[in-house]
Protein backbone atom coordinates (compact mmCIF):
# COMPACT_ATOMS: atom_id res chain seq x y z
CA UNK A 1 0.00 0.00 0.00
CA UNK A 2 1.21 3.16 -0.63
CA UNK A 3 0.25 7.04 0.35
CA UNK A 4 -1.04 9.28 -2.88
CA UNK A 5 -1.71 11.90 -1.12
CA UNK A 6 -2.64 13.64 2.20
CA UNK A 7 -5.13 16.09 2.29
CA UNK A 8 -5.37 19.37 5.05
CA UNK A 9 -8.64 19.27 6.80
CA UNK A 10 -9.13 21.53 10.02
CA UNK A 11 -11.23 19.06 11.61
CA UNK A 12 -9.72 15.49 10.68
CA UNK A 13 -6.68 14.01 8.90
CA UNK A 14 -7.42 12.67 5.25
CA UNK A 15 -4.79 10.27 3.25
CA UNK A 16 -5.26 9.03 0.36
CA UNK A 17 -3.97 5.62 -0.16
CA UNK A 18 -3.48 3.04 -3.00
CA UNK A 19 -3.03 -0.80 -3.34
CA UNK A 20 -4.31 -4.16 -5.35
CA UNK A 21 -6.10 -1.55 -8.10
CA UNK A 22 -8.28 0.24 -5.46
CA UNK A 23 -8.20 3.95 -3.69
CA UNK A 24 -8.46 3.96 0.19
CA UNK A 25 -9.63 7.05 1.53
CA UNK A 26 -8.45 7.52 5.26
CA UNK A 27 -9.75 10.26 7.63
CA UNK A 28 -8.52 9.95 11.08
CA UNK A 29 -9.44 11.96 14.07
CA UNK A 30 -7.83 10.82 17.94
CA UNK A 31 -8.34 7.00 17.98
CA UNK A 32 -11.16 6.85 15.23
CA UNK A 33 -10.87 6.28 11.85
CA UNK A 34 -13.17 5.89 8.72
CA UNK A 35 -12.36 4.01 5.23
CA UNK A 36 -13.49 4.11 1.75
CA UNK A 37 -12.16 1.84 -0.99
CA UNK A 38 -12.53 2.49 -4.14
CA UNK A 39 -12.17 0.33 -7.13
CA UNK A 40 -9.97 2.17 -9.52
CA UNK A 41 -12.05 0.85 -12.35
CA UNK A 42 -15.02 2.47 -11.07
CA UNK A 43 -13.67 6.19 -11.64
CA UNK A 44 -12.70 7.74 -14.96
CA UNK A 45 -10.16 9.91 -13.85
CA UNK A 46 -7.54 7.98 -11.34
CA UNK A 47 -6.84 10.00 -8.53
CA UNK A 48 -8.46 13.34 -9.69
CA UNK A 49 -12.11 11.60 -9.47
CA UNK A 50 -11.02 10.95 -5.58
CA UNK A 51 -10.50 14.30 -5.04
CA UNK A 52 -13.83 15.14 -6.81
CA UNK A 53 -15.41 12.88 -4.64
CA UNK A 54 -14.04 14.45 -1.50
CA UNK A 55 -16.50 17.30 -1.76
CA UNK A 56 -17.58 19.74 1.30
CA UNK A 57 -21.07 17.80 1.47
CA UNK A 58 -18.93 14.55 1.83
CA UNK A 59 -16.44 15.91 3.90
CA UNK A 60 -19.46 17.14 6.23
CA UNK A 61 -20.77 14.19 6.75
CA UNK A 62 -17.68 12.34 7.81
CA UNK A 63 -17.23 14.88 10.18
CA UNK A 64 -20.78 14.03 11.73
CA UNK A 65 -19.90 10.41 11.62
CA UNK A 66 -16.99 11.12 14.12
CA UNK A 67 -19.21 13.06 16.33
CA UNK A 68 -21.63 9.86 16.58
CA UNK A 69 -18.55 7.54 16.49
CA UNK A 70 -17.31 9.07 19.52
CA UNK A 71 -20.67 9.22 21.28
CA UNK A 72 -20.94 5.36 20.85
CA UNK A 73 -17.43 5.02 21.65
CA UNK A 74 -17.58 6.83 24.93
CA UNK A 75 -21.09 4.95 26.00
CA UNK A 76 -19.46 1.34 25.41
CA UNK A 77 -16.35 3.05 27.62
CA UNK A 78 -18.51 3.75 30.57
CA UNK A 79 -20.79 0.48 30.21
CA UNK A 80 -17.08 -1.15 30.10
CA UNK A 81 -15.73 0.66 33.20
CA UNK A 82 -19.01 1.47 35.40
Amino acid sequence: MRVIAELPHPEFKITIFYMNQKFIVKAERGILEQSYKIPEMDLTDGVNSVFELLDEEFLKTIAARFIEMGKDFKASYHRYNY
